[in-house]
């Protein structure tokens, strides 16, 4: 899943990777938590006269998606992750998948290998961040809320799927990456159905990404400077209870 990103990447960077016109000035956000709001980028139905640039706008929307039938949003759950294989047939984001895919940008994200039932040990936290260091884009969906006094609250996921050999010993999903060729292909909602994009559903290479161990600091929403992507040492994996025996490669968190 992804509970935490960050996104320190500066807007001109933003401007050159997904080819928005403009975007707002943004600080650096090095903990992102659900409920606050995100940067997205979306398909524009306009181009400005005399641009060759792709149509795409950057807004901010909540993170956090809440489909436009639910009538109480504190007798629904909070979708901040929605799983890529299944989105498609699921009520919640069918709609979704279809009219509203999005991209989210991000500079990496945070995971957390936590120890099973029957194992010994604590949890540790990870900074996963793209070995070159680029910029990068999640896949997400977007859906307008609008409650009874009649405003609109624009909501987004973000897609996982499972997680690459890379990742797997520390959780078993991870977020769905869409590369700069497949920018526009993903955003397409008009000529592009959920069908004609599954194959971009699938996890980043196993050396795409490198987890570095960082301490617990990233658990407080408190917490949003860049020490909490610090190295530290990593805490021992699990082990089962009276026998010491190292069950890291085998463990299964869901």
């Amino acid at each position: 899943m992804c509970g935490r990103f960050a996104l320190t990447a500066t807007p001109n960077e933003l401007l050159e990777l997904f080819g928005l016109l403009k975007v707002e000035d943004f600080p650096a956000r090095f903990n992102v938590a659900p409920t606050q709001p995100i940067l997205v980028i979306i398909a524009s139905e306009r181009r400005e006269p005399g641009s060759n640039l792709p149509e795409r706008n950057a807004l901010l929307v909540r993170w956090g998606f809440m489909p436009g039938w639910v009538k109480d949003p504190r007798s629904f759950p909070l979708l901040i992750n929605a799983r890529a294989e299944t989105a498609v047939d699921k009520a919640a984001f069918r709609a979704a998948m279809r009219h509203r895919r999005i991209l989210v940008p991000a500079s990496g994200f945070y995971e957390w290998r936590r120890p099973p039932k029957g194992t010994r040990g604590s949890s540790q936290a990870y900074w996963v961040r793209p070995r070159r260091g680029r910029l990068i884009a999640f896949a997400g969906l977007m859906e307008t809320w609008s409650p009874a006094d009649g405003s609109e609250i624009d909501t987004a996921t973000i897609l996982t799927t499972g997680a690459n050999e890379a990742l797997s010993h520390i959780h078993n999903r991870m977020p769905v990456v869409i590369q700069p060729e497949d920018f526009s292909r993903w955003l397409d909602c008009r000529t592009q159905e959920p069908r004609d994009v599954a194959d971009l559903l699938s996890p980043a290479p196993a050396d795409y990404f490198e987890a570095i161990p960082v301490s617990d600091k990233v658990n407080s929403v408190a917490n949003t400077g860049p020490e909490i992507q610090e190295e530290v040492a990593a805490e021992p994996a699990p082990t089962e209870k009276g026998s010491g025996a190292d069950i890291n490669a085998q463990m299964s968190l869901f």
